[in-house]
């Protein structure tokens, strides 16, 4: 928990606060209150690393315990240890602590750290009596207290005008170049022996005034109209920084001016800032960017989300306002969306935290989506530009010409970045040219209302939220907004269309980020047709474009509302044709994964199918039987399972397509192995793996997309006696080889979870179900979480926990049963029938069991009936039925050898011989022997080592 407060230790109340020194040096350096030096040459030192070294050196030779340390550098905040060892590795690498066998701050673990350093001092002197701030060099503004998130760039910046004399802070109005120059002019003002000039030309209205501006800063009289030449005439030979701040408004005139100074003036250097850049000889930009700001999802700690300028910058304003509230970690999240929306703009980070005292932080974020936080007024010394957002954007706007505000009004209507072929569809005039809006995008780059980043070979651009805000308001006002929308929605509709048909070729992985790209715009689309009259033409059309990108991305749950939405808006138009295809196949894929699976799904999946085969759309086709296949798998009805395979591996065959035949051989092989032929399924799996190359590198618009057959081959491999291979085969897909598609994510560490159970494994079966149930909640997938409890459970009862194993069985189990997911249930009943007959349930735990095998041979049987017949067997000898308990076994053992499951009947022989030796059979192990003479690896896994020790116990 990090508290919302303000300050540093020199401030604070701390162990070591109030002590100042009359002087204290050690080794080469002398500390002064807060001044260090080095041989006599200042020592630059964070505020915190000062606030340490002060109070190591004052109890030097002692160990101060580390909770003392963060109580006075961080005076009234509750910060986590990180920020401790970060600020003393900031303070050793300034001492430079063991260079040269220098050592002056040791760690002592689990206690704190000590000045280790001798140390010589004079007397400490009373704390000072608080006094004035220090004025500042004449002729120079104040400096804020602390500048969060720029410190960095001042040596970068200082340095670049020591070298290039000429330098313009370019940047969008509130991003903080007054406040840099500022602080540059202050760090400069000594190497420039106290020659620096700060000109503040917003106030000028007439650009003709800037040169006559800057000679009265000089000190010139003159008396004519242009004393550019007595300026340069005084400057030529003369070593000093002139500041030029916001140039923007008289550029002309400032870029004349200043490239003369710079051409004849050799030893005056220029610092400028302006939202555009001055386009003259000798001028060097320096781009001032957004402060860093916390990833958007990320669930980051409060401390970690501290970590970024944005967010201190943030917590520090509004402790400067008062508010003393704490930043928990449940409120780091909101926090961090604050500061996306805030785009890292310094000064709308300063207005919105000025007022999170009134609103509270979960208010405050949904206030940014609104016009107020273009009025929330800031310091009132503050420029009038800089009082307000809208404010410092008025002044943006009413420097750019008529055709460049309708263009940026226009642009407004992008939620998400666009390109250069995106903004001249939407924003041209009608009937206009698109030089246009080529020549107004370059302005508005230019005069930083757009910022840009490469994208490949061409360029995105982007308003900042701000600045959005702003041109929507204007276009609102304009009347066009309605027209621009339609437009936009039409637009985006027409380009995810044609990127549905986009199946393959050598930039398909461009076009599949350029779909992705426009997922804010899709968003924005979708809400303002259907709440708008003006686009119900467009919604059925829109919402079909849309579902498959949101499925590419994995958005299911958007995908399942906007399908089902667009459904009950239907007509006779719409029927049967392809975007009702696409709906009905997004929704029955949706709800397997986010709800359930339900008659619902299977009925949109069914009827999906059926319009894709009216329509001859083999693609399509593939797509919907391979989903239905998935669907019959989770639901456990695996007599539907290999019809569906087949037709698809026909279908596959029609298209050709190398990647599509793989991905059918994978469902061929896994309908093999779930309904109990493990030897066609490993032949059919090998065919797929083979051609696996081809299968992975499609892309999401693929109709094969992620079928990956090393999935259901490692339990085949298992399953056919081959326990190494499984492993091997098993152990990429958990780890960088893991499947891009987080749907197939969570299946890879299901299957992956399953084969370590067999193994034995039960540290690799934890891990995997603590990945699944994280990344099950990340993306919504709620069946996935009741298998990862039911895994979580098996693993319990296999350590011993059976008591706590079962009870979340008998939660996970309900919960699995009400999804229809059955895929994995049958082996958890097994599990929950051995717990209850180990805690004296005999009775409860043959009937769990006898529904589920009953159940499973009803409907043609399955992969894992050998074993849950052999556990059946297990339970009714415990029950003194040992007749039963033979003819389950032998059933189990005819039937896994039926199905080529050596692993199964090796697992059935050693319960046989249990049961026989209860018998009084002399020759128990002989079926045993054969069965473990058939393997070929394997020999550290459990069943093997089991088997082994068996028969090395007795005789055959």
């Amino acid at each position: 928990m990090t508290a919302l407060t303000s300050g540093s230790g020199s401030a604070g109340n701390g162990a070591g606060a109030g002590l100042e020194f009359d002087a204290i040096s050690f080794g080469p350096f002398s500390l002064r209150s807060r001044l260090l030096e080095r041989d006599g040459a200042p020592v630059k030192l964070g505020s915190r690393a000062m606030d340490i070294l002060r109070l190591l050196v004052s109890r030097a030779g002692e160990v101060v315990p580390k909770n003392e340390i963060l109580a006075y550098a961080w005076s009234g905040l509750a910060v986590e240890e990180i920020s401790l060892r970060v600020h003393v590795a900031e303070l050793r690498k300034a001492l430079g602590d063991g260079k040269d066998g220098a050592r002056y701050i040791t760690n002592i673990p689990s206690r704190g750290y000590c000045f280790v350093a001798p140390v010589q001092r004079g007397e400490p002197m009373p704390a000072a009596a608080p006094t004035e701030a220090v004025a500042p060099p004449p002729a120079l503004p104040y400096r804020l207290d602390r500048m969060i998130g720029r410190e960095d760039i001042l040596p970068d910046l200082s340095a670049r005008l020591l070298d290039q004399r000429f330098v313009t802070l370019r940047g969008p109005g509130g991003i903080g170049k007054t406040t840099v120059a500022i602080a540059v002019a202050h760090e400069m003002w000594d190497t420039f022996e106290s020659k620096v000039h700060f000109l503040d030309l917003a106030p000028l209205k007439d650009a003709t005034l800037v040169a006559s501006t800057i000679a009265a800063a000089l000190g010139l009289v003159v008396h004519h109209a242009d004393p550019t030449d007595n300026i340069i005439s005084f400057l030529r030979n003369r070593r000093l920084l002139i500041v030029l701040d916001s140039c923007e408004h008289v550029i002309d005139d400032v870029a004349r001016l200043a490239e003369s100074i710079h051409r004849e003036a050799s030893e005056v250097s220029i610092l400028a800032t302006s939202r555009e850049s001055l386009l003259v000889e000798g001028e060097h930009i320096f781009e001032l960017v957004p402060l860093p700001s916390p990833p958007q999802g990320a669930r980051l700690s409060a401390g970690e989300v501290l970590n970024f300028p944005a967010a201190r910058l943030f917590v520090d304003r509004a402790a400067a306002a008062g508010h003393r509230a704490d930043i928990t970690d449940e409120d780091a999240e909101v926090l961090a969306e604050i500061c996306g929306k805030l785009d890292g703009i310094a000064l709308a980070i300063e207005l919105a935290a000025a007022r999170v005292g009134v609103y509270g932080l979960r208010e405050m974020a949904a206030l940014l989506d609104s016009r107020l936080k273009l009025e929330w007024r800031g310091r009132r010394t503050a420029p009038p530009r800089q009082q307000t957002l809208g404010a410092t954007l008025d002044w943006s706007f009413g420097l750019i010409g008529e055709t460049e505000r309708l263009v940026l009004q226009r642009l407004a209507v992008f939620a998400g970045p666009f390109t250069l072929q995106d903004a001249m569809a939407v924003a041209a005039k009608e009937g206009g040219q698109v030089d246009e809006v080529v020549d107004a995008l370059e302005q508005l780059v230019a005069k930083s209302l757009l910022s840009t980043q490469p994208d490949g070979a061409s360029r995105r651009y982007r308003l900042l939220d701000a600045t959005r805000a702003y041109a929507l308001h204007k276009l609102t006002e304009s009347g066009q907004a309605q027209a621009v929308a339609r437009r936009h929605a039409g637009y985006v509709q027409r380009v995810l269309e044609a990127g549905m048909g986009a199946q393959s070729g050598a930039d398909q992985a461009s076009r599949s980020q350029g779909r992705a790209s426009l997922l804010a715009d899709a968003r924005a689309a979708l809400e303002w047709s259907y709440a708008n009259d003006a686009g119900a033409h467009l919604r059925v059309a829109l919402a079909g474009s849309c579902a498959r990108l949101f499925v590419e991305l994995n958005l299911l749950n958007e995908a399942r509302i906007w399908s089902q939405r667009a459904l009950a808006m239907l007509d006779d138009t719409s029927r049967g044709s392809r975007w009702e295809l696409e709906l009905q196949a997004t929704l029955g894929h949706a709800f397997m994964f986010t709800e359930r699976n339900s008659v619902q799904a299977e009925e949109a999946l069914r009827r999906g199918l059926e319009i894709s085969e009216a329509l001859g759309d083999n693609a399509n086709t593939f797509r919907l039987l391979s989903r239905l296949n998935m669907f019959y798998r989770r639901t456990g009805d695996y007599r539907h399972l290999l019809p569906v395979a087949l037709e698809a591996e026909r279908v596959a065959r029609l298209i050709g397509d190398t990647a599509g035949l793989a991905g059918a051989k994978a469902l061929v092989g896994v309908s093999y192995h779930l309904a109990g032929n493990q030897t066609e399924a490993q032949l059919h799996l090998d065919e797929g793996v083979r051609n696996d190359a081809a299968l992975r590198s499609t892309q999401p618009g693929h109709f094969a997309y992620s079928r990956t057959p090393q999935i259901p081959l490692a339990r085949v491999l298992w399953l056919r006696g081959f326990p190494d291979r499984a492993v091997e085969c098993v152990r990429p897909l958990t780890g960088a080889g893991a499947p891009r598609d987080v749907v197939m994510h969570c299946i890879a560490l299901c299957w992956s979870a399953s084969l370590y159970g067999w193994v034995g494994d039960w540290s690799a079966v934890e891990s995997m179900t603590g990945r699944l149930a994280t990344h099950a909640g990340m993306h919504g997938l709620s069946p996935y979480e009741a298998v990862a409890a039911g895994f979580r459970s098996q693993t319990m009862i296999a350590r011993g926990d059976v008591k706590n194993g079962i009870e979340l069985l008998r939660s996970a189990l309900p919960r699995l049963r009400a999804d229809r997911y059955e895929l994995y249930a049958s082996a958890f009943v097994a599990d929950l029938s051995r717990g209850l007959a180990e805690l004296g349930q005999l009775s409860e735990g043959r009937a769990t069991l006898r529904e589920t095998i009953g159940r499973i041979e009803s409907e043609g049987g399955a992969f894992d009936l050998p074993e849950l017949l052999r556990v059946r067997a297990e339970l009714e000898a415990s029950g003194g039925d040992l007749d039963a308990a033979e003819a389950s076994l032998v059933s189990s053992a005819a039937l896994a050898e039926q199905q080529g499951a050596l692993s199964w009947r090796l697992r059935t022989e050693m319960s046989l011989v249990r049961l026989r030796r209860r018998q009084g059979s002399r020759h128990p192990l002989g079926d045993l022997a054969a069965t473990y003479a058939r393997f070929s690896e394997g020999f550290e896994t459990v069943d093997l080592k089991a088997a082994r020790l068996m028969l090395d116990e007795t005789p055959a």
